[in-house]
């Protein structure tokens, strides 16, 4: 259902996930995208990678540090991107209910912040 839903920005849900996070934060760290997607390094600089041939991030070295920086070309994709996730939302909603959806969200919330 995500990746469909995202379909209309041209990107999975993964990347756009990751796209939000940079637009959110300008300058993040991977490590700290890492752990908001709790996904490994590894997979984080893969995805990043991707994302830089599209031309929809950009690295730039500080120092000992990497920051992650979103360009003006995944600026125009924040919109759409909040606009699938609220359609993802509304139709998994639709199929479990919204009081199940609303604690489907904040259970997986909590359990996130217990890994953490």
């Amino acid at each position: 259902m995500a990746d469909e839903e995202f379909a209309i920005t041209g990107l999975s849900s993964s990347y756009a996930f990751l796209l939000m996070a940079v637009n959110n934060k300008p300058g993040i760290q991977p490590k700290e995208i890492s752990e908001q997607m709790q996904l490994k390094p590894s997979t984080i600089t893969r995805l990043i990678e991707k994302l830089e041939q599209k031309k929809l991030l950009k690295r730039i070295s500080s120092g000992r540090n990497t920051e992650v920086h979103p360009t003006d070309k995944s600026k125009m994709l924040d919109k759409p991107i909040k606009e699938a996730w609220k359609k993802l939302y509304n139709r998994y909603s639709g199929l479990i209910g919204e009081a199940e959806a609303k604690n489907l969200t904040t259970t997986i919330f909590k359990v996130i912040k217990k890994i953490e």
